[in-house]
């Protein structure tokens, strides 16, 4: 069964977005967002009308855990729309290579596809990621005045943190 749309309309009742739904082992988690952030209210809220909601249609066979958070600071980016999301912002991949080994890549999200991510990373520079072939990726979020840079050292950051 299709949980987004009625969890997504349920879910615009109350003001707020879904960002994700995910059933695994036995959890369903659901994110969601809203401009200028969700609170603890919000999130509580929420909870309750899913909660409500699946106990009246029962969409699931057997037991499951219901959790409600959001994405926070550095949310995952599974899909296509949430890599579609942070363009412009920083976030860090894992890249499976068939013939070379994984790669972990950061930069800024340049732009996406319907395939692929495109990244201007620190290290190789403007780099094009079919979702394929990315294992994990998440936003980054760099505490300072420019957000938007890519940490290019543990050894850089470490001495500027000294001065």
């Amino acid at each position: 069964m299709d949980l987004e749309t009625p969890v997504g309309s349920l879910l615009a009742s109350l003001g707020l977005e879904l960002y994700d739904l995910e059933l695994v082992a036995g959890s369903l988690n659901v994110v969601v967002r809203r401009e200028g952030g969700v609170d603890v209210d919000s999130l509580a809220r929420a909870s309750r009308a899913i909660s409500g909601w699946l106990d009246e249609h029962d969409p699931i066979a057997g037991h499951y855990t219901l959790d409600v958070s959001s994405p926070g600071l550095e949310r995952r980016l599974r899909t296509p729309a949430h890599f579609a999301s942070a363009v412009g912002e920083v976030v860090t991949l894992r890249e499976h290579r068939d013939a070379s080994a994984t790669r972990r890549l950061e930069g800024v999200v340049v732009r996406t596809d319907e395939d692929s991510v495109t990244l201007d990373d620190a290290e190789h520079g403007e780099i094009t990621v079919r979702f394929d072939a990315i294992e994990r990726g998440r936003t980054v979020f760099h505490w300072g005045p420019d957000v938007t840079a890519p940490k290019r050292s543990t050894a850089s950051t470490a001495s500027k943190r000294g001065k």
